[in-house]
């Protein structure tokens, strides 16, 4: 497929010209129904995208774009299991990880469903044992910690939503993750916790990623000082595919947790990287985190185009990134515990999208993988709001906030609320110089105090952050990034850019480690490895 030369393409480029000066304020004042048009539902879960740079012209040329591009047709194939990640032979299949409805899903000609089942129900098994104290460590005492040992996916997932369902966590355990490989992610973390009460879950697909075996041998390490090598085997489990290299460590192979190759790293919170979500808030809230996202999914699946919230979401995304060139978009989440939700998205959407040839492996002559930030309530307002406002960069913004607080404290929510609907709504009015005149602005502060609004935001409202709605939330995101793939005509699946970088370290360490000059890189590579050893060995 070649993007450029869709009629759909061409035609939305056209319409670009008439769009691009007009502002949302003539907009909304010319179309009285526009919020209602502009709203989809999904029961409590509520996205408001009025306010966006958007016509019903532009929205039925979008429209027509995601039909031309095979969004659906795509959609469908990632569903039914077909290998849609074609650089690496993959099929696409995080959305059977929370298939509760009876049908079949098959890879090679195999029915996935009851491997799925199994290990969720092996997890239910060994969570409730660790939650209720019949987990014993090697000297006879429950768990009072759980350490979560990844990076990337095994990392991000896991925190987010532990974060984000604090709320619902078991009070008699602390759950904690590393992921960095600088030692002071480890030290300070053992620190925190007692040998004979803590439980390490060590998340790596091949059990060979560098960072994570470098975190899980100092554990080993620190434990086996403490209480002997026969302890690993209570202390540790495996979140793993590598029964051989699992075994080798010490892990009981009953331990090990399997996840499969059709799960990427990134949409692997569902499967066994789970685990550490299932320790913390339960195995009921866990299954309710898994009924948001399927909610989801059968939207996905069967909604019309023109009513379907991840793809209203990656049309949108895509106009602004492509046509008004918005490198950066902003997700705001209006909630305290889901401060961490951006940086999960940033991966999420960033390795996901960050692509520059197309599934042709030609280069593409238009934008790819936009530039996600975020950060939580007012705390941004207080930090990046004025470049969205007033700025050169043109930032569409994703508000998403709560109706009702999990800690209904004074007037705090209202005020939390009040911002972010004040934000929304100065992003897209602005402020006029004839306004700031009638203020009786001093005539020499009125450009500085101008604001020219038509700044496009979308509002997501749910009535609580529940394990549910966190489901739906992060299953729409999903959706919305694979629709965006699929218009850009890109692998989404895919990750080869993290590789390079990793091959060249292995090569580097042992460099670091013997006196000898290095001469084997670029000068400046050399002149740093050679200027570091200098200063260590």
């Amino acid at each position: 497929m070649n993007l450029t030369q869709l009629e759909s393409y061409v035609a939305l480029k056209n319409h670009y010209k008439i769009m691009k000066d007009i502002h949302m304020r003539d907009i909304f004042a010319d179309d009285s129904d526009r919020v209602e048009k502009y709203l989809l539902f999904l029961d409590d879960l509520r996205l408001d995208y009025s306010k966006n740079r958007v016509m019903d012209s532009t929205m039925r040329l979008l429209v027509n774009l995601a039909k031309e591009a095979g969004v659906e047709e795509m959609r469908d194939k990632m569903f039914a299991g077909e290998k849609i990640n074609f650089t690496e032979d993959r099929a696409v299949l995080h959305t059977a990880l929370r298939n509760l409805s009876d049908r079949s899903v098959f890879v090679d000609g195999k029915n996935i469903m009851p491997q799925i089942r199994s290990v969720l129900d092996k997890m239910r098994v060994f969570s409730e044992k660790v939650r209720s104290g019949e987990w014993k460590g090697a000297t006879g005492k429950p768990m009072t910690d759980v350490v979560n040992i990844g990076i990337g996916g095994s990392d991000l997932g896991p925190v987010m939503v532990t974060e984000a369902l604090k709320k619902y966590a078991c009070q008699n355990l602390k759950v904690h993750f590393v992921s960095n490989v600088d030692g002071t992610a480890i030290v300070e973390t053992l620190a925190k916790c007692s040998p004979e009460t803590t439980l390490f879950l060590v998340a790596s697909k091949t059990f060979t990623t560098q960072e994570t075996m470098s975190n899980a041998e100092t554990a080993k390490a620190w434990l086996v000082n403490a209480l002997g090598k026969s302890a690993v085997s209570r202390h540790f489990v495996a979140l793993s595919t590598n029964t051989e290299q699992v075994e080798a460590f010490g892990i009981n192979k009953e331990n090990m947790f399997e996840f499969w190759s059709f799960v990427g790293g990134r949409y692997s919170m569902w499967s066994a990287i789970g685990l550490s979500i299932m320790i913390a808030i339960g195995y009921k809230n866990f299954g309710e985190l898994l009924d948001g996202a399927f909610e989801m999914d059968e939207h996905f699946r069967t909604a019309p185009v023109d009513k379907n919230m991840p793809i209203i979401l990656g049309l949108l995304a895509f106009w602004y990134h492509v046509f008004f060139k918005a490198e950066t978009y902003a997700v705001l989440p209006y909630d305290q515990y889901m401060h961490r939700f951006p940086a999960y998205l940033q991966q999420l959407d960033m390795e996901s999208n960050g692509k520059s040839v197309d599934r042709e492996g030609q280069k593409v002559t238009y934008p790819t993988g936009p530039i996600l930030f975020g950060e939580s309530g007012t705390n941004g307002q207080h930090s990046f709001y004025q470049l969205i406002h007033q700025g050169t960069h043109l930032i569409p913004c994703d508000f998403i906030a709560p109706v009702f607080s999990l800690n209904e404290t004074g007037d705090h929510h209202n005020i939390l609320l009040a911002n972010m609907l004040a934000q929304s709504e100065a992003l897209m009015l602005g402020k006029r110089a004839s306004r700031l005149r009638s203020e009786h602005v001093p005539p020499e502060l009125i450009p500085f105090r101008t604001f020219a609004g038509n700044r496009p935001s979308n509002t997501i409202l749910v009535d609580r952050i529940t394990p549910r709605n966190l489901g739906r939330l992060v299953a729409l995101y999903e959706h919305k990034v694979f629709v965006m793939g699929v218009l850009l005509n890109i692998d989404s699946f895919d990750q080869w850019g993290v590789e390079l970088g990793k091959t060249l370290a292995k090569k580097i360490l042992p460099e670091l480690k013997v006196e000898k000059s290095t001469q084997s890189h670029d000068d400046s590579t050399n002149a740093l490895i050679n200027y570091i050893k200098d200063r260590r060995l």
